[in-house]
């Protein structure tokens, strides 16, 4: 008989527990608790996430099913329906934000030397939404259309490794647009946005934390141009343009000059016009960027495929 760890205990054991043990005392998290501590309660989630348990009965069934294995797991407390919604509900849910954030840190510096196929100086980011449909009936609070539930999904991926650095669970009703306002910019990075994300007061704020950004034009775009730069026509640029906005209020909310750039990708037979505030790049280097976002959306096989997990569908209530 195999008396070794289990496979479970062998992840969690690579995780910097000392690290999420400095949270849990910044924030109390132990305080007064006799059983179930967050410990407990954390590595119970993870199970259920990696196992695909779909409700919290479902958690207490299959751990109780192997009450015996428990211990050897890394779990010393019993799990009960009554425990894991208790503490669902009561616990601050700040230590369970603050140890990804560690998680992410660590796994970042795993894929610093990883090869794009692009020459990029910075950090890049790709930012996008999903539309989850949930059953009205069985999620009221998720009201989307009359006879229809949704939640969105806002992600903002790290395209070294591919990692999730921010995400927003919204109303399926809330604009991309939105998401921004809830962004905190980071100085030097690269964000690759499509034209869902285009308001020019909320770019000016990237802009003015020092923030790169790639995103695609309206057609209703309205500019002046300020100068046309020389291009290779032959890499399938068509023009590198600075220009000013012309409509009055997006003039207002960004004052300074953007750059425009049109581009012929003969893969797909589009004309794309791509606006940032990247004066430095070579123009197909700026193509390039929006393209890595294109790859991650479009990949469905191959080491470059991204895709969701099945989701942890527990009943948490939305706040």
């Amino acid at each position: 008989m195999y008396t070794g760890r289990t496979i479970f205990s062998q992840v969690m054991r690579h995780l910097p527990w000392h690290r999420f043990h400095r949270i849990i005392q910044h924030y109390r998290g132990d305080y007064k608790v006799k059983s179930f501590r967050c410990a407990d309660h954390y590595q119970v989630m993870v199970f259920a996430q990696l196992t695909y348990r779909e409700s919290l009965r479902d958690i207490e069934a299959c751990l109780r099913a192997m009450r015996s294995k428990l211990f050897h797991m890394g779990i010393h407390s019993t799990v009960s329906r009554n425990n894991l919604s208790n503490t669902n509900e009561r616990r601050d849910w700040r230590i369970y934000a603050e140890f990804p954030k560690v998680l992410i840190g660590e796994a970042r510096r795993l894929y610093t030397d990883e090869d794009l196929g692009v020459d990029l100086g910075a950090t890049v980011y790709a930012l996008d939404s999903t539309t989850i449909d949930l059953c009205l009936s069985a999620f009221p609070w998720a009201r989307f259309r009359r006879t229809k539930g949704a939640i969105k999904l806002h992600t903002l991926l790290n395209l070294h490794g591919a990692i999730p650095e921010f995400v927003l669970i919204s109303d399926g009703k809330l604009h991309d647009v939105n998401a921004l306002d809830h962004l905190i910019p980071c100085p030097g990075a690269y964000y690759i946005m499509d034209r869902g994300y285009l308001d020019f007061g909320r770019l000016y704020r990237l802009h003015s934390a020092r923030s790169l950004f790639v995103t695609r034009a309206k057609a209703n775009f309205k500019f002046r141009r300020r100068y046309s730069h020389p291009v290779d026509r032959t890499t399938g640029l068509i023009c590198d343009q600075t220009v000013l906005l012309s409509t009055f209020y997006p003039a207002k909310a960004y004052p300074e000059p953007l750059r425009r750039i049109k581009f012929f990708d003969v893969t797909t037979g589009l004309r794309l016009v791509f606006l940032t505030n990247d004066f430095a790049s070579p123009a197909l280097t700026i193509s390039q960027h929006y393209k890595l976002r294109w790859q991650i959306e479009r990949s469905s096989n191959g080491s470059n495929n991204i895709s969701a997990s099945r989701p942890f569908t527990a009943p948490v209530p939305m706040p």
